[in-house]
């Protein structure tokens, strides 16, 4: 396949093709006209040079190593910017305006020019496909990042007092939250000296089987660390849901509420929470009685 066509159509006329370009793509606020022209004038100078170095279509040689790198940064960025697929593809399928002018006007013999669109078609389908390809990969590192990102903001480990943490929990308990929740745990109860820890799992809607074996990981983690765990938040009806399910949770401390898990906790660590209030018969007077005690 040969693109010598394209190639001097590109030497001759490259700032007319950028201009050209510049004017098909759909314009978006989400780019600025500066970044947008910088690109594109990068990129046909990329393929330019591709071409002169004698690559054809098949991007995946090493000729094309420096497009490709281009288009993976083009699409990464458009990917933050919130572009969507079709507009990141349009965006390289709009070259074929401003490229097949000049062919028509370069090549007077039609079955000749038959075969160049075809080929530089070619080259421009596969390098709008290339960047969709990696504008997809880019969202999905995007989303995977953001969702850890989640995961860890979701999970907090708060510290109640000294050497006793807690581990609120909400919505679902899945195998790849329960990796991140066990994480954080462990991380914390080395750099608190942790004694105990509270999993509240009030905000959990549902406790199934593998929610269950998920918290029992987190529980035997914690202890293979020296820390004792209290699992509070049961409420009647998870309570009668565990029972069902045959889940075997007599191992464990569990309370109803966060408090009386909290009680339990400082019981462990030899503490107790003392009311600075007075009782009432030695309470100070006040009034004119106070006055008078004076």
């Amino acid at each position: 396949m040969s693109l010598t066509q394209l190639t001097a159509a590109l030497t001759e006329n490259e700032i007319a093709v950028v201009n050209a370009w510049l004017t098909l793509i759909p314009t978006d606020h989400l780019i600025k006209p500066d970044e947008l022209k910088r690109q594109c004038t990068e990129l046909i100078a990329n393929v330019r040079k591709a071409l002169q170095d004698g690559g054809d279509a098949n991007l995946t040689t090493s000729t094309w190593k420096a497009t490709r790198d281009q288009l993976a940064s083009i699409s990464a960025s458009r990917a933050l910017q919130g572009f969507t697929p079709s507009g990141t593809a349009r965006y390289i399928l709009s070259l074929k305006e401003a490229v097949f002018p000049l062919l028509h006007k370069r090549i007077p013999d039609a079955e000749e020019l038959r075969k160049v669109t075809w080929h530089a078609s070619q080259l421009i389908d596969n390098l709008a496909l290339f960047i969709s390809e990696a504008f997809l990969k880019s969202r999905e590192d995007v989303i995977r990042r953001q969702q850890e990102s989640m995961l860890e903001l979701s999970t907090p480990v708060v510290k109640l007092w000294d050497g006793i943490l807690a581990l609120p929990l909400i919505g679902t308990l899945d195998s790849a939250r329960t990796q991140v929740v066990m994480e954080s745990l462990l991380q914390r109860v080395v750099m608190e000296s942790t004694e105990v820890v509270i999993i509240d799992i009030t905000g959990v809607p549902t406790v199934d089987t593998l929610v269950a074996q998920h918290l029992l990981k987190t529980v035997t983690a914690a202890r293979l660390m020296g820390t004792d765990c209290i699992i509070s938040g049961i409420r009647p009806q998870i309570a009668q849901t565990i029972v069902h399910l045959g889940v075997d949770l007599s191992s464990v401390i569990t309370k109803s509420s966060l408090a009386d898990a909290f009680k339990v906790a400082l019981t462990r660590r030899n503490l107790m929470i003392v009311s600075k209030r007075q009782p009432s018969a030695a309470a100070p007077l006040a009034g004119p009685a106070a006055a008078g005690a004076w």
